[in-house]
């Protein structure tokens, strides 16, 4: 019996983007709240179909790494960086010998820096190595060309038959590392020239303009509309809790919103009875129709005693990623008369923004009293009720 087909890819992120500007790698920065390389690794690691995705990095870019691959949702799809070289050539045959032990079927080479490759893309280039020994994505050249020289223009360039090539680029697994051996110390432009020079015979397959590769600011920007404009599925979810206080003199503090915030009184809990975070992870829950916080953290599940809440919510927002969405807002009213919410608000704020990882401005915590009536106004607990917005691709993406 023959093993089944694999499909493994390759991310390229050790480049250094020095025509990106700014403190980070482009891989690195920001795109709506997530590194761009998350995005990237999303797009594959959700893919039915693709089986290992393993990612070349600078050996300086460790911890960025293991940020982005946080924020992506990983997963055991995602297999242990390998280190990339002094060229990107480099790079990806070191990334593909570290591919070897699996021997996959089929390998796809994607740039870390290209996050919006879309699900169809994805499967039309592994579809048509069923065909080829390669598989290039392009997108016909629809500007008039024009050759240029010292400042002036020159000839008009005949543009039939010309197209712009895209990542990812697909591959037989054992052609193309054979390939990128064979070629090791010269200077090729993509993998596709490679497997040019190889005499493979190279499928092409309909790219999309939305492919981008962020290049400039400007690249980064436009990634953030194009991601705003999918993401027209707009939901809203809310979330309640309660939790008594013990005695007076159990407690030196309590913990709200992922802070620990001193108080007289114990909350009495399962977990560590962070209002806050359980009312804010109840509401993510409900916007994508998830159920509650407790389905998936049963109480009376031993492992689940004494927990911090950080992890509940954290949980949460990983869903909403697996899902291809992004969490717009969240919105805490935590209702006590004791312990005093305000001086420790912007510690608050701050801390649910890095759970989730997104900015703080999409962060809000607020408190009230209940006027001195019911169970708060008696000081016999405390309550917490949340918003949270998410935002989910709106159709199926091409």
């Amino acid at each position: 019996m023959t093993a089944p087909a694999s499909t493994a890819v390759l991310i390229v992120a050790a480049g250094r983007g020095h025509r990106f500007g700014g403190e980070l790698p482009k891989q690195y920065a920001q795109l709506r709240g997530a590194p761009v390389l998350s995005h990237t690794l999303r797009a594959f690691l959700k893919h039915p179909d693709v089986t290992h995705v393993v990612t070349a990095i600078h050996p300086d870019d460790r911890e960025l790494y293991d940020a982005a691959a946080q924020a992506s949702g990983a997963g055991e799809k995602l297999l242990p960086p390998t280190h990339g070289g002094a060229e990107r050539q480099d790079s990806v045959r070191f990334g593909l010998e570290a591919l070897e032990a699996l021997s996959p079927s089929k390998v796809l080479i994607q740039d870390g820096a290209r996050p919006l490759a879309s699900a169809g893309l994805i499967t039309r280039v592994i579809d048509a190595l069923d065909k080829h020994a390669a598989a290039l994505p392009c997108v016909a050249v629809t500007d008039t060309l024009k050759r240029v020289a010292d400042g002036l223009v020159g000839e008009t360039v005949d543009r039939t038959g010309l197209a712009r090539a895209q990542t990812p680029q697909g591959f037989r697994y054992n052609n193309i590392l054979a390939a990128h051996r064979a070629v090791a110390g010269d200077a090729l432009t993509d993998d596709a020239a490679v497997a040019e020079h190889a005499k493979m015979a190279i499928g092409l397959v309909d790219g999309a303009e939305d492919n981008l590769k962020i290049t400039t600011q400007d690249d980064l920007m436009r990634a953030d509309g194009l991601i705003a404009a999918r993401l027209g599925d707009v939901r809203t979810g809310s979330g309640f809790d309660v939790h008594k206080f013990d005695a007076p003199g159990t407690a030196s503090e309590i913990m709200l919103c992922g802070i620990p915030v001193p108080h007289d009184c114990d909350t009495v809990g399962h977990s560590d009875a962070d209002v806050g975070l359980h009312a804010l992870t109840d509401a993510i829950l409900g916007s994508i129709g998830a159920g509650d916080i407790g389905e998936h953290f049963p109480p009376s599940d031993p492992q689940w005693r004494g927990a911090a809440s950080w992890k509940f919510l954290a949980h949460a927002a990983s869903l909403v990623a697996e899902r291809g969405g992004v969490i717009a807002s969240a919105d805490i009213t935590i209702i006590c008369e004791r312990p005093k919410v305000g001086p420790h608000r912007p510690a608050m704020r701050k801390r649910v923004a890095e759970i989730l990882s997104i900015a703080e401005d999409r962060v809000s915590v607020k408190a009230t009293t209940t006027e001195a009536l019911g169970f708060t106004g008696r000081r016999e607990g405390i309550a917490a009720q949340a918003v949270a917005t998410v935002r989910l691709p709106l159709t199926a993406e091409l």
